[in-house]
């Protein structure tokens, strides 16, 4: 129904499982919540990644990323290292 959006991850927080994405188009960064990333295991994005998405609006009638993949619906989160940086 919804048409897929493409932008970047602002940020995201592995422990406490969301983040935020900024829309390619220059809208507001979108709520990211892990449940919304379709992924197998371990959900998380790596800040920088390329996202594709969707736009849903919560109960609150805020804006939020759902359906989150990689660009062209591919995996996310692969090769990045986003859980393994040492600094």
């Amino acid at each position: 129904m919804s048409e897929r959006v493409t932008g970047t991850v602002k940020w995201f927080n592995d422990q406490k499982g969301f983040g935020f994405i900024t829309p390619s188009d220059g809208g507001e960064d979108l709520f990211v919540h892990q449940s919304s990333i379709r992924s197998e295991g371990f959900r998380s994005l790596g800040d920088g990644e390329s996202v594709e998405f969707q736009i849903e609006s919560d109960a609150d009638g805020r804006s939020k990323a759902v359906d989150v993949t990689g660009p062209n619906e591919a995996p996310v989160g692969l090769g990045l290292g986003s859980r393994s940086n040492s600094g």
